[in-house]
């Protein structure tokens, strides 16, 4: 229930991306470590599947613009962690249960076995539904901020935006035939699939920060854009939909440059924002 398999690499972005990157991914994986301890007591190695899905290699994109959207609005990374802990594992839960039979049956994800190959296929549903409930647990400690936030992170991975996106990529894979899709129909999968969770990831970014409504929708738009971009840089760079390429090119540029204009109004505070905008936009 996430994007296509990515291959947007960071190694391969501009050096102050990777710095910016590098320099919360420490902070993350430590925060995602604490809030996922493993108990002694552990029937059937459901947390110890739960950690595997969690900290195994990521490029922690979503976690990071939550912090970013927390920080260009007056926040603090700190303040903003909670937030950043429940997008990652939300991302999580859409991974493991996307890999599953039923869905998409892959056995390997970022060069490991995937959850239901090494845990079982019981373990892995109960995993994922696990990951799922723990992200809205991290949302109570932002205290008087909990409920805008649980309300954005309930909505866009519900059923009207993630799970309507994987609802039609699973429909689109069921008709085998990716010939007939327009442009048009293509984004609608990727709004669900990839754009609502980084949409999410910047609006929560704003809510910790207590941010106006007026930054929480430009910085949601700014999500939705930068998500649907990452998605067409990633079908380009995978091989996806051929025939919609030089379109979705132009469209991820197109998106890309939106995304930087709404970075911009926060001055200084919004460039790693921005920078992430050309970056994707630029690739």
């Amino acid at each position: 229930m996430s994007e296509h398999t990515a291959t947007i690499d960071p190694s391969r972005a501009p050096e102050r991306i990777k710095a910016w990157l590098a320099d919360l991914a420490g902070a993350i994986n430590g925060a995602l470590d604490r809030a996922l301890p493993q108990p002694d007591d552990d029937p059937g190695r459901l947390c110890e599947a739960m950690r595997y899905a969690v900290l195994g290699p990521g490029k922690r994109l979503r976690p990071a613009l939550v912090l970013a959207a927390c920080e260009a609005t007056g926040g603090t990374r700190d303040g903003a962690m909670p937030a950043a802990t429940a997008v990652e594992m939300l991302h999580a839960y859409t991974l493991v249960h996307d890999d599953l039979p039923a869905m998409d049956d892959d056995e390997l994800r970022r060069g490991r076995p995937t959850i239901h190959v090494a845990f079982g296929e019981a373990i892995a549903i109960l995993a994922g539904d696990g990951l799922l409930t723990s992200a809205f647990e991290q949302l109570s400690a932002l205290g008087p901020r909990a409920a805008d936030a649980v309300a954005v992170l309930a909505r866009r991975s519900g059923r009207l935006e993630l799970l309507a996106g994987q609802a039609r990529d699973l429909a689109l894979a069921a008709s085998g035939d990716s010939t007939q899709l327009d442009l048009a129909a293509l984004e609608r999968v990727h709004e669900g699939k990839t754009g609502a969770l980084f949409a999410a990831a910047a609006e929560l970014g704003a809510i910790a920060a207590g941010a106006g409504d007026d930054d929480r929708a430009a910085l949601a738009r700014y999500g939705m854009a930068i998500g649907i971009a990452f998605q067409h840089a990633d079908d380009r760079d995978d091989g996806e939909f051929a025939g919609l390429r030089d379109r979705a090119d132009e469209r991820r540029r197109e998106l890309a440059a939106e995304a930087a204009e709404l970075a911009a109004r926060f001055g200084d505070a919004g460039r790693p924002l921005a920078d992430l905008a050309l970056w994707i936009g630029g690739r």
